[in-house]
């Protein structure tokens, strides 16, 4: 069972004192993750999604906490990978040094971004990323194990060069990929790689989600396997507060949902700049939720677009998971139940404060983890 934090580096307040502010916060909450037990620091990759996520440098903010901590792992959620964005010989490059300075402390996800503000940042079209992305995921292992490359692909050609340094991990860190929907799923597991579930899915949806991946990896070719290091793994985004007072707890979560979902709306779907309202009760930011999930609803079946858990998730609620310690250890327990191997916390969302994050923090790591690790003690001594 592991515990882990995924960044976004979201906003309200867009100003430079704000996003220094955010940053800054950051490397507080990982620093004290680490003395409350937590197991990695997971951070996104996106470019020019203003309040949604600012984490634009990935690999600086990683390599920054790794450089402060001695155990707790960080890692990629992930390396976005076309070509002009990340080329792969830069991408081995830096993952191989950034297991080196951390000892082996680094997990690596590879996608492609999710939307075509970012895409056509660095002239693609978004439609037509995934050829070339697959290209780059086959690629960058061979780069971190080979002692020298030369590739003649459809979308990179690179001349015979070494490459260096290596891994610190033999052959390379485990592999991951971001996944939402049942395609990249399947194709996590065909892959031989972990699956990153980055949405909004409660523990229903992701027994669903787990289903699909098990039975693509055990059922995986070898000639599909990306890298050297086959990696079974389903972590699951649970979104929490947890505070020792539930009512609050609920109320400032369900705000930072709130946020997320409509900032997320507002770059994947164009929908209208996401709000914030403090004075709003728990049920009233509820019912807004559940308004904005029916409008979404309405419009894909307008526009004739599969309907899927991808599409809604970010309007689901976890009610135990914004509450006190008690409550999300059972909404963590349902998780496990469903497949589950790691949970994703997500606490950084636009307009919860950053001592109500600290708070759920300490709460977790001197209630809810030491839960679990005694479930854990229990069932290796039987």
């Amino acid at each position: 069972m592991k515990f882990s934090i995924i960044y976004e580096a979201q906003m309200v307040d867009t100003s430079r004192a704000s996003e220094q502010r955010t940053f800054h916060e950051i490397v507080e909450q990982s620093l004290l993750a680490e003395k409350m037990g937590f197991d990695c620091i997971w951070a996104v990759e996106h470019t020019a999604l203003t309040q949604y996520a600012h984490m634009s440098a990935p690999e600086t903010v990683l390599a920054f906490i790794a450089g402060a901590t001695s155990r707790i792992h960080v890692g990629h959620g992930v390396v976005c990978l076309p070509p002009a964005m990340n080329h792969p010989v830069k991408v081995a490059e830096r993952i191989a040094t950034l297991d080196i300075l951390s000892k082996g402390r680094l997990h690596f996800g590879m996608g492609k971004g999710g939307t075509q503000q970012e895409a056509g940042t660095f002239g693609y079209d978004l439609n037509e990323l995934q050829p070339m992305i697959d290209e780059s995921m086959y690629l960058i292992p061979k780069i971190m194990v080979q002692d020298e490359i030369e590739h003649d692909g459809t979308y990179i050609k690179i001349p015979r060069r070494p490459i260096h340094p290596k891994p610190y991990q033999d052959p390379h860190p485990p592999l991951y990929m971001a996944c939402t929907r049942e395609a990249t799923l399947t194709m996590a597991g065909a892959r031989g790689i972990g699956a990153l579930v980055l949405g909004f899915s409660g523990p229903d949806e992701i027994a669903k989600k787990n289903a699909i991946y098990r039975e693509a990896f055990a059922t995986r070719k070898p000639e599909d396997q990306v890298g050297f290091r086959p990696t079974e793994h389903l972590a699951a985004l649970c979104a929490a507060t947890v505070l020792e007072d539930r009512e609050k707890a609920r109320k400032i979560g369900l705000r930072g949902q709130r946020f997320f979902a409509e900032s997320i709306a507002h770059w994947y779907q164009g929908g209208p700049k996401p709000t914030v309202d403090e004075s709003l009760s728990a049920e009233a930011q509820l019912a807004i939720l559940e308004v904005e999930k029916q409008a979404t609803v309405a419009y894909l079946s307008e526009e004739h677009i599969p309907i899927g858990d991808e599409h809604t998730s970010n309007y689901t609620v976890a009610q135990d998971a914004y509450g006190n310690p008690e409550d999300c250890i059972r909404y963590v327990q349902r998780l496990f139940d469903s497949g589950a191997d790691e949970i994703l916390f997500l606490f950084q969302m636009g307009g919860i404060p950053h001592e109500a994050i600290m708070e759920t923090i300490r709460n977790i790591g001197e209630k809810v983890i030491p839960h679990f690790r005694g479930l854990e003690l229990a069932q290796a001594a039987e």
